[in-house]
């Protein structure tokens, strides 16, 4: 009785390229950016949030280039609503200043 065994050598076990781009791209920091945009909308006052999220944004740009459109509304979210915040914070600063003089009367 004769056993029937595959005869062909077989491959020896392949490196992995170091150069290869790897299949499932990370979108870790232009999610982040963009959820943070969104969160800044109802937090904006904090100054933290939107510039986290900026910072974010920015990072996320030169690192993914896959998801580009998240991190570009990210930027886009977290910067209005920084510029806002600012503006506010200038605005409320000048009306204190020029309602101080009636403030000892």
């Amino acid at each position: 009785m004769t056993t029937a065994t595959h005869t062909e050598p077989q491959a020896p076990f392949a490196t992995p390229n170091p150069h290869a781009v790897p299949s499932a791209e990370t979108r870790g920091f232009s999610i982040s950016s963009l959820v943070l945009g969104l969160v800044s909308i109802v937090a904006s006052y904090t100054f933290f949030v939107p510039v986290v999220g900026l910072v974010l944004g920015i990072m996320a740009l030169k690192r993914e280039p896959a998801s580009r459109t998240m991190a570009i509304w990210g930027i886009v979210l977290n910067s209005v609503m920084l510029a806002g915040a600012v503006l506010v914070t200038v605005g409320a600063l000048v009306f204190g200043l020029a309602m101080l003089p009636f403030a000892f009367l």
